[in-house]
C-alpha cells in the first residue's frame, strides 16, 4: 500500500545485536521508517511508544520474528467496513519454527466471517489471539489505555478488555505466522515459573471485565487450563534442559492454579519419564 494509506514504522527497544537502522534502509528503502528508542525501555513501553507514534485509524503491532500473509492488511479493512461496530478484527494463524516450518495451525472460533458471539467469555477464559494476527482500532487503544500491569499475559488482559466494551469481528482464514523458537521456551521467566504466577495475576485483571455471575466459573476454567499448560511446560523443559528444577518450579505453580487426580496423574508421567532417565542414561 501507499505511504499515505499505511504507515510502516519498526520501533527499535535500543537493539544491540545487529544495526536494525541500517537493516530498515536496506529492506525498506525508504519506505518503512525507523524510530530507536534512547535506551532499553522494555516490552511494554515500546509497546506503548508504538501506540502513540501511530497516526493511522487502524493499528497492527507486528513482533519483529512473526509474519502476515498475502492478504491480511485487506482482509481485515474488509472486515472493518463490514463491521464498522468493530473495535478490533483478528484471523486465525499458524504457528512456525525458527526455520518457518509450520508447527500446528490455529483451530477456528467460527467456520465463517463475523461478529464473535459470546466473545467476551471465551477470550477471558483463555488466551486465543497472537499479536500478528489481530489489527485494533486505534481509538479504541485511545479510550480504553494501553498495555500494562505485566510483560506475560499482558495481551491476553488487552484483548479482553477491548472485548468488554467492544465487538470484535473475526475471520477463520489462516493470515498470520507467530514463530515460536526453541530457545523461548527457556527465558527466565519459564525456567523460575514466573509465566503461570503472570498469567495468574492476568486472570485477576481479567475477572475485572466480566459480570459479576460469570467471574467465578471462568476463573475455574482458566486456572484449570493453565494448570495442565504449566505441566506440558514441565514436560518441554525437562526434555531440553534435564534440570529437575526448573521443572519443580512449573509443577509448583500448576498446582497453585488448580489440583485433581488427572492432573496429579500428569505430573506423574512427567516424574517417571524423569526416573527412567536417571536409571538408564
Amino acid at each position: 500500500m501507499p505511504e499515505q494509506e499505511m504507515q510502516v514504522e519498526v520501533v527499535d527497544d535500543a537493539s544491540t545485536d545487529t544495526d536494525v537502522a541500517a537493516l530498515v534502509q536496506r529492506i525498506g528503502k525508504g519506505r518503512v521508517k525507523y524510530f530507536r528508542q534512547p535506551e532499553n525501555v522494555g516490552s511494554l513501553r515500546n509497546f506503548e511508544t508504538c501506540l502513540n507514534r501511530a497516526q493511522g485509524k487502524l493499528v497492527h503491532l507486528l513482533h519483529g520474528d512473526d509474519k502476515v500473509r498475502k492478504g491480511y492488511y485487506a482482509t481485515m479493512s474488509r472486515l472493518f467496513q463490514a463491521y464498522p461496530e468493530a473495535g478490533a478484527a483478528f484471523c486465525r494463524y499458524g504457528c512456525i519454527d525458527e526455520n518457518g516450518q509450520m508447527l500446528y495451525k490455529q483451530r477456528p472460533e467460527m467456520p465463517q466471517a463475523g461478529i464473535l458471539q459470546d466473545w467476551l467469555l471465551k477470550i477471558a477464559e483463555r488466551q486465543r489471539i497472537q499479536y500478528a494476527s489481530i489489527t485494533v482500532r486505534r481509538e479504541v487503544f485511545e479510550k480504553l489505555g494501553g498495555f500494562y500491569a505485566l510483560t506475560y499475559g499482558e495481551d491476553w488482559e488487552m484483548w479482553t478488555r477491548i472485548a468488554r466494551h467492544y465487538p470484535v469481528a473475526y475471520t477463520p482464514e489462516i493470515l498470520a505466522d507467530y514463530r515460536k523458537h526453541p530457545g523461548s521456551i527457556s527465558g527466565l521467566k519459564y525456567l523460575n515459573g514466573q509465566h503461570i504466577k503472570d498469567l495468574a495475576q492476568a486472570m485477576k485483571l481479567i475477572q475485572n471485565h466480566l459480570p459479576p455471575t460469570q467471574r467465578e466459573t471462568t476463573l475455574k476454567r482458566s486456572k484449570k487450563y493453565y494448570a495442565y499448560y504449566g505441566v506440558k511446560v514441565a514436560e518441554q523443559l525437562w526434555l531440553r534442559l534435564r534440570s529437575r528444577q526448573v521443572v519443580q518450579a512449573q509443577v509448583k505453580q500448576a498446582l497453585l492454579l488448580h489440583q485433581a487426580p488427572r492432573l496429579y496423574l500428569k505430573i506423574a508421567q512427567v516424574y517417571f519419564k524423569i526416573f527412567l532417565y536417571t536409571v538408564w542414561r
